[in-house]
């Protein structure tokens, strides 16, 4: 079969390299009742695989060429096709307990890994190769360059860890960046914080539209609340941990319901 054209609209990169599939399948792990769902399986150099160690794979893949191509490839019986786009795809119906891994496009991992965090409490992990320096800021700590929105809003609802880099090298056709694999575990639902998450999404997103601003220009409370949360003003954004975030959200949200309330 001839090799696919890769389509810049879907920021298609191949993986080809064997040592590198191997790597990302031994650390996902996969056995053979999971419920393992592939993001963007493209030519099906990570699916082979996954399906010599699993009874039954779920694929989500927007290009239809490629879709077409994986029916061909394997029995229906056991690779279950989704022609879709995974931005828009309902993971809600699906059974708890998901898997998910994928080689993302770089052009949608961030409104896509947005997207999956709203159903965390359907996943068992997700293991993803993302360009660098988006796992850099998924992993980042307070007080680093690299910490902002993404890495609030992820590491609230998960345990992550940077896996390995991989060289662009390994894909047809190289991008101009190095990639890194990273793993999402949701933390136990008692360590997941009680929060409205979108009302978390804006603030963090407020706070992080000016990075320099100091947080009583970048946060909607008064000097005594600064105070009563224990928080000094005159930090910047990037000096507060996930959990002063999410502590700020309770409060305003507690605010905001006195001065609703009759």
């Amino acid at each position: 079969m001839n090799p696919h054209r890769p389509r810049k609209r879907f920021g298609q990169h191949f993986l080809h390299d064997a040592a590198v599939v191997a790597r990302l399948v031994a650390a996902i792990g996969p056995a053979p009742g999971d419920r393992l769902i592939e993001i963007g399986p493209g030519e099906g150099a990570l699916t082979a695989p996954l399906l010599e160690c699993v009874d039954r794979l779920e694929v989500i893949e927007i290009d239809r060429d490629l879709a077409a191509r994986l029916r061909s490839a394997f029995p229906a019986a056991r690779l279950v096709v989704h022609e879709a786009d995974a931005l828009a795809f309902d993971f809600g119906r699906l059974p708890p307990g998901l898997r998910i891994v994928g080689n993302l496009p770089y052009n949608v991992s961030t409104p896509l890994l947005f997207h999956l965090a709203a159903f965390v409490d359907r996943l068992r992990d997700l293991h993803f190769m993302l360009q660098r320096e988006v796992v850099e800021r998924m992993v980042a700590q307070p007080s680093t360059s690299a910490y902002g929105r993404l890495s609030v809003m992820l590491q609230t609802r998960f345990r992550l860890e940077k896996l390995f880099r991989v060289s662009a090298g390994a894909f047809r056709p190289p991008p101009k960046v190095e990639s890194a694999v990273v793993r999402l575990v949701p933390l136990e639902p008692a360590a997941r914080a009680t929060v409205d998450f979108g009302l978390l999404s804006k603030l963090v997103a407020g706070a992080f539209s000016a990075r320099r601003k100091k947080l009583k220009n970048a946060l909607p409370l008064a000097a005594a609340e600064f105070a009563a949360l224990a928080l000094d003003p005159d930090q910047r954004p990037e000096n507060l941990a996930p959990g002063d975030y999410v502590r700020v959200a309770q409060f305003v949200a507690r605010r905001g319901n006195r001065s609703e309330a009759p």
